[in-house]
């Protein structure tokens, strides 16, 4: 059955108070992991607090012993691939081989502009991304110096020691669903492909295309494990639920239903959650955006999870 993990938006009113209770909750309650986003600051205002995800992941690798984590994701655009490569193999040492290294392209404009980083058209974006995936992929699976020239990035006899104590280092992870760039670069790159806020037909149709993809570049279509992030609207009873769901931006319970989130009870849920694990959706992080409500995070894994083994 599909494996249940969370997901938290970490520039959304995350702090060390809030991450902690967090951390322990996923931990405790049984899910399968927790995830994050990594951004400066919101899309828009207003600004929130927002704890730096690095150092956020080294006390979870640190304070846990079971869960997954990741990065949802690390972007190149203000994250140096080789610097991100450094601390993703510390952390996943520290775990005992628990992070899975989420990177990304880059997307919101805001956090850029506010903090000077250059986001770049979407061309040129992704010709950065993969460029940093070359670096990192060369850093993490390379036993030997590794030498780079490209027009973002450069390495000459550059290799990361200690070794990472897994082989070829933590999994990468790319999220998106983009049959025209995305997809192609997690053929070549990624260990694990992380479907965003699609339905389940899209789903299958873009994992199709992920296997003719790695049909191509000569891997086995199981190399790659296939997640989904969708949002969650979990509520104890209909007004809490229309609370829920006004946190999507003012949204309504039933515009969150048409739109594909796994809005309801405990049994709509799991319904929803059997659609995702009938086309091949191993993981699902469920984002959770009320960060105070660990009750709630609590009632969902009790009520759920047992329903899935």
């Amino acid at each position: 059955m599909t494996e249940i993990a969370i997901m938290i938006e970490g520039q959304d009113g995350l702090n060390w108070t809030s991450w902690q209770r967090i951390v322990r909750t996923v931990e405790d309650a049984g899910f399968a992991g927790l995830y994050r986003s990594d951004h400066y600051t919101n899309a828009n205002p207003p600004d929130k607090d927002s704890l730096e995800l690095w150092v956020s992941l080294t006390w979870l690798a640190d304070n846990t012993e079971r869960i997954e984590f990741a990065p949802l994701v690390s972007p190149v655009s203000f994250r140096d691939p080789t610097m991100t490569a450094r601390m993703a193999t510390a952390v996943d040492d520290l775990s005992g081989g628990r992070l899975s290294l989420g990177v990304g392209a880059g997307w919101q404009v805001r956090e850029h502009t506010n903090f000077g980083w250059d986001l770049l058209d979407i061309p040129e974006r992704f010709a950065r991304f993969e460029e940093g995936l070359e670096v990192i992929t060369r850093l993490l699976r390379n036993d030997e110096p590794s030498s780079f020239e490209g027009s973002y990035y450069t390495l000459k006899d550059a290799i990361m020691l200690p070794r990472p104590a897994r082989a070829g280092g933590p999994p990468i992870l790319i999220g998106g669903n983009g049959p025209r760039r995305t997809l192609p670069l997690v053929a070549r790159f990624a260990d694990e492909w992380n479907g965003v806020f699609i339905p389940p037909e899209i789903f299958a149709e873009r994992s199709a295309r992920l296997d003719a993809l790695l049909d191509t570049q000569g891997r086995e279509r199981s190399s790659v494990r296939r997640s989904l992030m969708t949002g969650l609207v979990f509520g104890r009873n209909e007004a809490d639920l229309a609370h829920k769901a006004g946190l999507y931006g003012g949204s309504t319970v039933e515009r969150l239903r048409s739109g594909g989130l796994m809005v309801g009870s405990a049994a709509e849920i799991v319904d929803h959650i059997g659609r995702y694990a009938a086309v091949g959706v191993q993981r699902l992080m469920l984002q959770w955006l009320d960060l105070d409500d660990t009750d709630g995070l609590e009632q969902f894994a009790a009520s759920v999870l047992p329903q899935l083994n």
